[in-house]
């Protein structure tokens, strides 16, 4: 950390900066991830508003959003499905540098407030959560937080599911319908009929 953040929207820069070069229309750009990929994604949310990059929609799929996992959800779900407390704060331990980093606002956009800047005006947002997800309420708190600040805000609670339920469309055929809902968001973003 902030490694993987910088790298990101270097990432997202280069390829605004580039569009043309690839026949891609740069006011129809969306970014997206899932778990620690959504993370990224709203800070170069964030990032991208800052830069003059104006973006077409953010799609979080269950994002990681608080610095210290003390929600309703991390506790209840924190053993038996799937991503546990426990691997939450291995892959932590292996990413932060210290535990000053959880407050952080580009590690916890949810609450992090070192460096926090304006969440106001950022991208459109359509996000996923599932039941089962020990990620589940701060995906929720971070939807109301965009919502509190006027940005426009989809969320889609997703029953029944774990973390990873995305992934898992060959072998849970509700899962089709969660793809169809966010491709469907991807085109209204982009002004697909």
């Amino acid at each position: 950390f902030p490694t993987a953040v910088d790298d990101a929207f270097d990432a997202l820069s280069w390829l605004h900066a580039h569009a043309a070069e690839f026949g891609i229309d740069d006011t129809r750009l969306a970014l997206g991830g899932d778990s620690a990929g959504g993370t990224l994604a709203t800070v170069c949310a964030v990032l991208a508003r800052d830069a003059g990059i104006a973006l077409a929609l953010q799609l979080l799929i269950y994002p990681g959003t608080t610095g210290h996992q003390q929600t309703d959800s991390h506790s209840r779900l924190a053993d038996g499905f799937l991503l546990s407390g426990d691997t939450i704060q291995w892959f932590f331990e292996h990413y932060l540098r210290d535990s000053g980093d959880r407050d952080d606002w580009r590690f916890a956009p949810l609450d992090g407030e070192r460096g926090a800047p304006e969440f106001r005006g950022v991208a459109p947002a359509w996000i996923a959560t599932a039941e089962y997800d020990p990620l589940s309420d701060e995906g929720d708190a971070y939807a109301e937080k965009l919502r509190a600040l006027g940005n426009p805000v989809t969320l889609r609670r997703h029953a029944g599911m774990i973390h990873e339920f995305f992934k898992m469309g060959g072998f849970v055929p509700e899962v089709a319908e969660a793809h169809a809902d966010a491709a469907a968001a991807l085109r209204a973003a982009f002004g697909i009929g």
